[in-house]
C-alpha cells in the first residue's frame, strides 16, 4: 500500500516549486530573448526567402521557355494548316471551275511578282514544256486575269488585265455596248471609247467580247462603279472595278485555244 513519507513528500514540492521557476522563467525572459533572436531570425528567414525565389524563378523560367517554344511550335503549326486548307480551298475553287469549263485550261502557280510604274506582271511555273503559248489569255474561276506575253520552257510571264498597255475588247452584260478595258495602275479598270449617248449604269456587269480573238466571249472583267465623259466631250467612259484581286493572285488557268 502507497504510503506518503516525508521524504517523497519533499520530492513533491521540490519538483513543484522548479517547474513553478520554470514557468515564470519562460514569462519573464521570453520578450527579451525574442528581441535577441529577432534580428538573426528575420535575416535568416529572408535568406531562406531569396533562396526559395532564386531556386522558384529559374525553375519557372526553365518551365516558361519550354511553355514558350511549345506554343510557338503550335502556332508554326495551325499557320501551316490555314496555309494548307486555304490552297486546298482555291485549287477545290480552281478544278471544279475547269471541270465545268468547256475551255481548255492548264493550271499554273504563280511563282514571282514584278510591278513598275508603267507595266504589271506575274510569272508562273508553267511553260513551254506545258505546252503554254505567247498570246494565250489566263484567267481565274472569278474572271479575266490577263495574257501570257513571254513564255520559257518552264516557267512564263504573264501582263495583267490592270496593266494601262494591255486591252481586251469588253460588252456590257446589259445593253451590249462595247468599249475597251484597260488598266489605270489603279484598283480599277477603265473602258473606253463609249458613246456619248451610251446606254451603260453603274452596276452593270462587263464580260469579254471575244470580238478580239485574243480572250474567250464571256468571261467576267468586272462591274461599272463609275461613268464620266472624255475631255474631248466626244465620248464617255466608264470605271470598273474587276472581279480579280490582282495583287493576290496565288493560281491561274491559261486558256488553251
Amino acid at each position: 500500500m502507497f504510503k506518503l513519507t516525508n521524504k517523497k513528500l519533499t520530492f513533491i514540492l521540490i519538483s513543484f516549486l522548479f517547474l513553478v521557476i520554470i514557468i515564470f522563467s519562460v514569462a519573464i525572459f521570453s520578450p527579451p530573448v525574442n528581441r535577441i533572436l529577432r534580428l538573426p531570425l528575420g535575416i535568416s528567414a529572408a535568406l531562406r526567402r531569396e533562396i526559395a525565389g532564386a531556386i522558384f524563378y529559374h525553375r519557372n523560367l526553365l518551365q516558361n521557355e519550354a511553355l514558350k517554344r511549345e506554343t510557338d511550335f503550335l502556332k508554326n503549326k495551325i499557320n501551316s494548316l490555314n496555309e494548307s486548307y486555304l490552297e486546298n480551298s482555291r485549287l477545290k475553287e480552281l478544278l471544279s471551275f475547269k471541270k465545268a469549263s468547256a475551255l481548255k485550261l492548264i493550271a499554273a502557280r504563280v511563282i514571282a511578282r514584278s510591278a513598275d510604274s508603267w507595266s504589271l506582271n506575274i510569272t508562273i511555273d508553267k511553260g513551254s514544256y506545258n505546252g503554254i503559248r505567247q498570246g494565250m489569255s489566263v484567267i481565274t474561276y472569278l474572271g479575266l486575269v490577263g495574257r501570257v506575253v513571254e513564255v520559257a520552257p518552264s516557267f512564263s510571264k504573264i501582263a495583267l488585265l490592270s496593266d494601262p498597255n494591255l486591252g481586251v475588247s469588253g460588252i456590257v452584260q446589259r445593253s451590249r455596248q462595247e468599249g475597251l478595258v484597260s488598266g489605270t495602275l489603279g484598283n480599277s479598270l477603265i473602258m473606253k471609247y463609249l458613246p456619248e449617248e451610251t446606254d451603260i449604269k453603274i452596276g452593270d456587269t462587263v464580260v469579254s467580247s471575244g470580238l478580239d480573238n485574243v480572250y474567250p466571249k464571256g468571261v467576267l472583267i468586272g462591274k461599272v462603279i463609275e461613268i464620266g465623259r472624255e475631255f474631248s466631250g466626244l465620248s464617255c467612259y466608264a470605271l470598273i472595278r474587276p472581279a480579280v484581286s490582282f495583287s493576290n493572285l496565288e493560281e491561274v488557268l491559261i486558256v488553251v485555244p
